[in-house]
């Protein structure tokens, strides 16, 4: 499968079979956070992997993971992450953003499935798993095997503006 064949097949799954994800797929998602770039290499994203009932009861305090077997909180670390001197602008969110949009495309191409969660109560989880005050949960990333019907991958047609109200040259 080429790049554009895996984003198109990749779609937020919301239900997921009482699987586990193997071994030797997480740490294959994980490889592919591990080469994310982030803004001066200054790597600020720390990634807490969930899998055990207890972990996941926990997230579920603060989090709806929709009974994944998997999650991973993606969390930034904002005094390492690289600061923009113009305006103060710090990119751990966006560091973290790229970590977890590299875990969700290896995750499609392995045959998982995924979501992206940003609804979550991050003071819940900060508490939950006793994460220090120098790292911010940024994200939740579910896996699992899908247990729902694929989405047409083709949708994106439909579903997205056109590439013209997207894209401009020189000027907008």
């Amino acid at each position: 499968m080429n790049f554009i064949e895996i984003a198109k097949k990749r779609y937020s799954v919301r239900s997921y079979k009482d699987k586990k994800v193997e071994e030797e797929k997480l740490q294959k998602i994980l490889e592919a956070a591990h080469v994310a770039p982030t803004a001066a290499n200054l790597q600020p994203v720390r990634l807490l992997v969930v899998q055990s009932r207890e972990g996941l009861e926990k997230i579920g305090k603060g989090a709806n993971i929709y009974g994944a077997p998997l999650a991973i909180i993606v969390c930034a670390d904002h005094g390492k992450a690289w600061v923009r001197p113009f305006d103060k602008k710090q990119t751990g969110d966006i560091d973290a953003s790229i970590l977890t949009d590299h875990m969700m495309l290896q995750a499609t191409e392995l045959g998982l499935g995924s979501v992206w969660i940003c609804y979550f109560e991050p003071d819940v989880i900060q508490k939950e798993f006793e994460l220090p005050d120098s790292l911010e949960p940024i994200n939740i990333l579910a896996v699992g095997y899908s247990n729902e019907e694929a989405a047409d991958s083709e949708r994106h047609a439909q579903m997205r503006i056109p590439l013209e109200e997207l894209v401009f040259y020189e000027t907008v």
